[in-house]
C-alpha cells in the first residue's frame, strides 16, 4: 500500500470547553447505552429484583420514624410523622446513592476508559440517570401513604422538581470530584460510605430543622455551618412541597443552594483538569 495514502488519525481529550461539551452530544448513544445498562444489570441475579428501589428507602424510613419518635422531634401539627420522614428520606436515598454511584463509577468502569476515548463525564452522569429511575420508582411509597392518610398536597408540589434538580445538581457535582480523585487515590472508596453515614446523622431526616433553627441552646453559627450541608435546602423543599405546612428558612436555603452550585462548578474543573490522566493511572 502506497505511504503516501496513509493517514494517522489522533483521537485526543479535547481542551477547549465548547468543543468537549459538543463531543458529549457526539458521544450521547454512548451515554444512553451506559444508562440501560447499568438498569438492566442494577438488580440482575437478585430475589427481588426491582423492589430493592422500594424496599431500601423504606427500611430507612421505618428507622428514621422510630428515631423521631424516641427522641421527640418536632412534628407539625395535622402531619403524621411518617409523611414528614418519607419525604426527607425518598431525596436523601437518591442523593446518597447518585453519589455513590458516581464517585466510584470511573474504577467500576476502568476498561472502558483504558480502549477508547471519549468525555469521560458520561460515565458518573450516565450513573445519576439510573438513580433518578430509582427514585421514580420508590416515590410510589409516598403516593401510597398520602392516599392512607388521605393528605393532598397543595400548589407546591409542582415546584417539585426544583428540589430534585437541586438534589442531582448536588450528588452530580460531588460525585464527579470524589470519582477524579478516586482515580488517582483509591482511598476515597473507603472513605464515600463514611462520607454518606455521616450525611445522614447531619440531615434533617428524622427530625425537623425547624428543630435547629428555632432551638435557642444551638449557637448560630452552628446552625448556619448546618446549613452548608446542601441536603438541608433540599429536604426543606421537598418537604414545603408535599406537605405544605412546614417552614422553608429562606437565609439557609439560599446559603444551601450556593454550597450545591459551587460543588457542581467546582467538580466539573477539577474532573476536566485531571481527565487527561485518568488512562494512564487507573
Amino acid at each position: 500500500m502506497d505511504q503516501a495514502n496513509l493517514h494517522r488519525v489522533v483521537i485526543d481529550a479535547s481542551k477547549g470547553n465548547s468543543r468537549y461539551w459538543s463531543e458529549m452530544w457526539k458521544f450521547r448513544e454512548l451515554f444512553y447505552f451506559l444508562a440501560w445498562r447499568d438498569l438492566l444489570v442494577r438488580y440482575k441475579q437478585t430475589a427481588i429484583g426491582i423492589l430493592w428501589s422500594v424496599l431500601r428507602p423504606l427500611l430507612t424510613m421505618l428507622v428514621m420514624v422510630f428515631i423521631g419518635w424516641l427522641f421527640e422531634s418536632n412534628v407539625p401539627s395535622h402531619t403524621p410523622r411518617i409523611l414528614l420522614v418519607a419525604a426527607a428520606t425518598l431525596p436523601w436515598t437518591f442523593f446518597s446513592t447518585a453519589f455513590s454511584e458516581s464517585a466510584n463509577s470511573l474504577i467500576a468502569n476502568s476498561n472502558l476508559l483504558t480502549k477508547v476515548y471519549f468525555p469521560r463525564i458520561i460515565v458518573p452522569a450516565s450513573t445519576i440517570i439510573v438513580c433518578l429511575v430509582d427514585f421514580l420508582i420508590s416515590f410510589v411509597i409516598l403516593i401510597v401513604l398520602m392516599f392512607i392518610y388521605q393528605y393532598t398536597p397543595g400548589w407546591q408540589i409542582m415546584l417539585l422538581p426544583i428540589f430534585l434538580f437541586l438534589a442531582l445538581i448536588a450528588s452530580f457535582g460531588a460525585g464527579i470530584y470524589i470519582a477524579a480523585l478516586n482515580v488517582k487515590y483509591r482511598d476515597f472508596r473507603y472513605i464515600v460510605p463514611f462520607i454518606v453515614q455521616f450525611g445522614l446523622y447531619v440531615s434533617p431526616i428524622a427530625f425537623s430543622s425547624s428543630d435547629i433553627y428555632n432551638n435557642e441552646r444551638i449557637p448560630q453559627i452552628l446552625q448556619w455551618i448546618y446549613a452548608l450541608n446542601p441536603m438541608v435546602s433540599v429536604i426543606d423543599g421537598f418537604r414545603w412541597c408535599i406537605l405544605g405546612n412546614t417552614a422553608l428558612y429562606l437565609p439557609a436555603f439560599l446559603l444551601s443552594l450556593s454550597v450545591s452550585s459551587a460543588l457542581l462548578l467546582y467538580g466539573i474543573y477539577y474532573f476536566r483538569k485531571t481527565e487527561r490522566s485518568f488512562a494512564d493511572i487507573i
